[in-house]
């Protein structure tokens, strides 16, 4: 692919300079081996009644994060932008989204977050910045701009034009207010957010900066977006190139030259591989989420799947039911129809298997989606009361959960049986147990609805087995004799209701061979 404009180096222009802020505290050493939760800010807390979250009102709940047993916060983009909604479309890489508030709001952030044993990780968008972005404006409107080869140009268009397609669309626009007609720009992700030349030293430059300008400021990692695009090298080869790996683990050197830091990667191509150590260290593990709901719906042609699926898979994942894409799935409420012991089920699965489990927020209570076009139904403000009051005093930005009223974490803090104290018991669980929280996985099985594994560490070994069926289940687990003790460590009734022995006190020892597990239930035991 050709470029077009002059070399340069321009980072005098993008420096934001700013004295380092110094971390008075951090979070324990093992904060990113817990369990995280993703927070779309504007849609969190609302601290000053204008109807839209902020950094603010986030540090107003993290005692309930606290409460709830997360140790990592994904904060989706708080850096300016031009949608002023979801934040991918960066004009300013270096300040904070004025609707939330200051660069002084998130060091406050970050302080009661780590004095509460809490990381905080944040989007970073390598790919691309806004259309709206300075440098994008002013190499759209000057062909000799210093900016110009920060972007991909190629004038004239590119005579393979009609062999891209990216999503159904071609990645190459014209702007109405460029200079030259006949150039076209490249943008992965639509026009709005046109792609930075990651080719170019200085951009890479840049980049680093911004990095290192939130690094030094105490924040504990980052969650690098779509980085499969980063290089495209023709219409063919355009997704997960070699280049596109290599600049990743380029970015995540230099991240992990902080101590204590983490970075987790979105490849929706390759996830595996770009969990690795040498590359990222760890990334999402789209399909898993299919597979577990696939298992509490019933489909039979999923547990098999299920449960050899970390047999192949890297256990530093990064796991999940749902978050803010569409394309993972709807809020998990209405992709099961309501039905919470389904629910309670897909929570335990994924809380229970290796991976660095990642909550979206909302779904420790049910929150359902709202109406609304692409990714909005999954972004509606947090259900705190039965009414949009415990978001804000003001009129809310969006519409509130249709079924806020009866799932809401007012409410759901007080009902000891409610999904909020499920997520609380099953986090708590595998925070207390080492095998859980990083153990390995072995003597995966699978019969009939019921998928069981073992899971060590430091000397304990657990049991999980799970039923997905709506009949008992009576079996011997793989790998155990009938004579092989257990002293149960948790269970669930036939409603998929938590029922703990106590901590101090564990259920009575059983034999293996003496198992049952009830219809749409779990259990964990600790072998003798």
């Amino acid at each position: 692919m050709n470029f077009i404009g002059s070399s340069l180096s321009a980072l005098s222009l993008a420096a934001h300079a700013a004295p380092p802020v110094q971390r008075l505290a951090t979070p324990p050493a093992d904060w990113s081996q817990g369990v995280f939760m993703e927070v779309f800010v504007r849609a969190y807390q609302d601290s000053d009644g204008d109807g839209i979250g902020d950094l603010r009102g986030l540090t107003r709940r993290l005692d309930y994060l606290q409460r709830l047993g997360v140790t990592g916060l994904w904060l989706m983009p708080v850096t300016r932008s031009a949608d002023h909604d979801h934040g991918y479309a960066i004009t300013d890489f270096r300040n904070i989204e004025a609707d939330y508030g200051t660069l002084a709001d998130f060091d406050e952030l970050l302080r009661q977050a780590h004095r509460r044993g809490i990381g905080v990780v944040m989007d970073y968008i390598l790919n691309h910045s806004a259309r709206e972005h300075p440098y994008f404006q002013d190499s759209l409107r000057n062909p000799q701009s210093p900016f110009r080869d920060w972007y991909v140009w190629q004038d004239p268009a590119p005579a393979d034009l009609k062999d891209w397609d990216i999503w159904g669309h071609t990645p190459w626009y014209a702007d109405a207010g460029q200079a030259q007609p006949s150039a076209r720009y490249f943008a992965t992700f639509g026009p709005h957010m046109p792609d930075f030349n990651l080719r170019h030293p200085a951009v890479l430059e840049d980049h680093r900066a911004s990095l290192r300008f939130w690094l030094d400021r105490g924040l504990d990692g980052f969650r690098l977006d779509a980085v499969p695009h980063l290089i495209e090298n023709s219409a063919k080869d355009w997704n997960d190139q070699a280049e596109s790996r290599a600049l990743t683990a380029d970015f995540t050197r230099l991240i992990r030259s902080y101590p204590g830091r983490f970075t987790v990667c979105e490849a929706t191509a390759s996830p595996t591989a770009y969990a690795s150590p040498s590359v990222c260290g760890s990334a999402f593990d789209f399909g898993l989420e299919k597979l577990i709901l696939g298992a509490v719906r019933g489909e039979t042609q999923s547990l098999e799947p299920l449960a050899r699926h970390f047999e192949t898979t890297p256990l530093n994942m990064a796991t999940m039911l749902a978050n803010h894409d569409i394309f993972a799935g709807a809020r998990i409420w209405d992709q099961l129809g309501g039905d919470e012991a389904r629910y309670r089920l897909a929570a335990a699965t994924y809380l229970l298997l290796p991976g660095i489990p990642f909550l979206y927020y909302g779904e420790e209570i049910g929150m359902a989606g709202i109406r609304g076009q692409g990714d909005e139904p999954l972004r509606a403000p947090m259900s705190w009361t039965a009414d949009a009051s415990g978001f804000t005093p003001g009129r809310p930005f969006r519409a509130v959960s249709p079924n806020a009223a009866t799932h809401n974490a007012q409410a759901q803090a007080h009902d000891p049986g409610s999904l909020l104290n499920h997520y609380r018991a099953l986090i708590g669980l595998r925070r207390a147990q080492p095998a859980l929280r990083r153990g390995d996985y072995r003597q995966a099985f699978q019969d009939g609805s019921v998928i069981g594994f073992q899971r060590s560490a430091e000397g304990q070994t657990l049991l999980v087995l799970i039923n997905y069926g709506l009949e008992a289940w009576h079996g011997l687990p793989g790998g155990l004799k009938p004579d092989q003790g257990l002293r149960p460590v948790l269970r669930s009734g036939a409603q998929a209701r938590l029922v703990t022995q106590g901590r101090q006190q564990p259920g009575p020892p059983l034999r293996a061979g003496q198992l049952r597990l009830p219809p749409q239930s779990f259990a964990v035991f600790r072998l003798q």
